[in-house]
């Protein structure tokens, strides 16, 4: 590969943008897309395709084989609230392969042994995310319950754009929630992003189903995820 091509993906990586490599069999040399780079025709309808799949590919264009070999950051789950449920999707979060952050200024609930092996920050959110913000491979979930640690990276995660965005409380709890957002500045299309009550609708009770609610609904939004505005 060369130099160029890989210091394009370097610093890709580096900004956390998705990237695809471009290599023609006829032996020009490989381009690579960033997402959100403007393209059209049937090359920018495979390359939109393995955007989202994270699959590398062979495709047909013009009548010759295109290979295409994608490189995506690698999504993460940032959860607002040390509680059961994170507790449940600390467990089976690693399983799909999504790395876990859990933020919580409660120390009484952020502790190392409730969450063992898990990042675990016991500090309130608008600190971390001055050092740490979100990107669009980011998934949130706040689960808190208070309306002092939830609200603010939920306008964050919004801002930013994040593939998933969601929130636990009741339809009414929600409704409070979206005054609250509109008085920090966040639009309606905005705030509709937020998937609440959280989790899929398949009947869950425990902490447990909750968790695994949540994260089938996160794994829907990242397949399904609008791709990066056109630059």
């Amino acid at each position: 590969m060369l130099l160029d091509t890989l210091a394009r993906l370097n610093e890709a990586r580096r900004a956390r943008q998705a990237a695809v490599v471009v290599t023609r069999f006829s032996g020009d040399e490989p381009e690579v897309v960033i997402e959100g780079d403007e393209l059209s025709g049937s090359l920018g309808e495979e390359i939109a395709k393995v955007f989202r799949s994270g699959k590398a590919a062979t495709v047909e264009i013009d009548g010759a084989p295109v290979f295409l070999n994608v490189h995506l950051p690698p999504p993460r789950i940032v959860a607002i609230g040390a509680v059961h449920i994170t507790q449940a999707l600390a467990r089976i979060a690693p399983v799909i392969g999504y790395d876990l952050t859990i933020i919580d200024p409660r120390t009484a609930f952020a502790t190392e042994e409730r969450f063992e092996g898990v990042e675990l920050i016991a500090d309130w959110p608008e600190d971390v995310l001055k050092d740490r913000p979100f990107d669009a491979y980011t998934a949130v979930a706040a689960v808190t319950h208070d309306p002092k640690i939830d609200d603010f990276p939920l306008s964050e995660a919004l801002k930013a754009g994040c593939f998933y965005v969601g929130a636990l409380g009741s339809r009414k709890t929600h409704a409070k929630r979206v005054e609250r957002l509109k008085e920090m500045g966040r639009t309606d299309d905005e705030i509709c992003r937020i998937a609440a009550p959280i989790g899929l609708d398949i009947g869950a009770a425990s902490p447990a189903e909750i968790a695994l609610a949540t994260l089938a609904e996160i794994v829907q939004a990242f397949r399904r995820r609008d791709l990066v505005t056109l630059r």
